[in-house]
């Protein structure tokens, strides 16, 4: 009896929820059909770079072929180790400049130390936070300025293009993204009355003052999910926040294999919850009973009626894996490995940083204490 009402209760839960996805990242207009803006603001574009000897050539030669003229770019190379320094030094160009940082001051993680440096070298109007591993489209800034322009906005993400060269991630990833949308719902950035906020380090578009006024990298600087602090620090600071879909416009190879995706997870999924081990088992607990357990235990211990929910679950996510148009519908099939492997990362996650008692990012260590704030 109790496992028929689990049953009827997560495939209602599963359709529910799938509809309201469906119906909610409609609402997430494309950037590729947004206007080229008429004025343009002056723009710094700001990028952090460490150890990116594979992607950053690519991605830093889409940035100069951008078609908008009012702006500069400001490479901070964070420590790099590799040959980042020496690719670096064959671009030439009037509107790039570089800044080196050979150590990193204390209490900040490498990253937002640079978006931070980028930013006092600065002076322009507007400030483009992104990745050394971005692929632009170039027309991708100007049609952004654009919308901007329209909205009157202080701050606009960008949901980049997301894939992987493995084929098990990407099918990891289309589930991952489900989750994500479910947990920050961007939709509802724009609307003050509603808690949803969005922050993408692919793509942080955010006017100066509003930046400052949220109190800039500074009062994130020691967290590993900064880009989604600092979406939510400009929500609360009572700015305009909106989010595109960059599809066709903005690329990004977040990580080339599964394991690269458990490690780079890894390092911020404990700060996501505030570093709280009770949150953290919560959410553990309730990703296995929602996302991986549903299907396997309703098609091995259920009977003919409970089989027959769990085809209509699957039918279900199968539907919004084929609609999502960066899913294959055979993704839906991989939910309940992503569900074990998401719990995974949690559950590892809180493990290692309360048996290191911290993390180790961009190969310095902070003390759980530090990034708890408790100096």
């Amino acid at each position: 009896m109790i496992f028929r009402g689990y049953s009827i209760f997560i495939t209602i839960d599963w359709i529910i929820l799938i509809v309201y996805l469906l119906y909610s990242l409609r609402k997430i207009k494309f950037l590729k059909d947004q206007p080229i803006v008429a004025l343009e603001p002056s723009l710094a574009i700001i990028i952090a770079v460490r150890n990116e000897e594979e992607d950053v050539e690519k991605a830093l030669q889409s940035v100069l072929n951008i078609n908008y003229q009012n702006h500069r770019i400001i490479v901070v190379n964070d420590r790099s180790t590799d040959s980042t320094a020496e690719i670096l030094s064959h671009f030439n160009h009037p509107k790039l400049s570089f800044i080196t940082i050979q150590n990193l001051p204390d209490g900040w993680l490498g990253k937002n130390n640079a978006l931070y440096q980028g930013y006092l070298n600065s002076d322009e109007e507007w400030l483009l936070f992104t990745d050394a591993d971005i692929e632009f489209h170039p027309d991708a800034i100007s049609k952004a300025f654009g919308y901007v322009e329209q909205h009157h906005l202080d701050h606009l993400s960008i949901l980049p293009d997301v894939n992987s060269r493995s084929t098990i991630l990407n099918s990891v990833l289309s589930t991952f993204y489900a989750m994500l949308m479910l947990a920050v719902r961007p939709w509802d950035a724009p609307n003050p009355k509603r808690s949803g906020s969005i922050g993408v380090g692919a793509f942080n578009l955010v006017k100066r003052i509003a930046y400052e006024k949220a109190g800039t990298h500074e009062r994130i600087k020691l967290r590993p999910d900064d880009d989604l602090k600092l979406g939510l620090n400009i929500k609360k600071a009572g700015l305009r926040q909106h989010a595109l879909s960059g599809k066709g416009y903005l690329h990004l190879e977040w990580y080339k294999t599964l394991w690269q995706f458990v490690r780079g997870l890894e390092k911020n999924s404990f700060s996501i919850v505030e570093y709280n081990i009770f949150r953290t088992i919560f959410d553990v607990i309730a990703i296995l009973i929602v996302i991986a357990l549903p299907l396997l235990l309703m098609f091995i211990f259920g009977n003919a009626g409970i089989r027959l929910m769990a085809c209509l679950m699957l039918a279900v996510q199968i539907v919004f894996m084929s609609v999502n148009s960066s899913s294959k519908w055979w993704h839906a099939l991989m939910i309940p490995f992503a569900g074990f492997l998401m719990a995974f990362i949690i559950l590892r996650s809180a493990v290692m940083t309360l048996r290191q008692g911290g993390i180790y990012w961009r190969d310095s260590f902070y003390s759980l204490r530090i990034l708890k704030g408790d100096r």
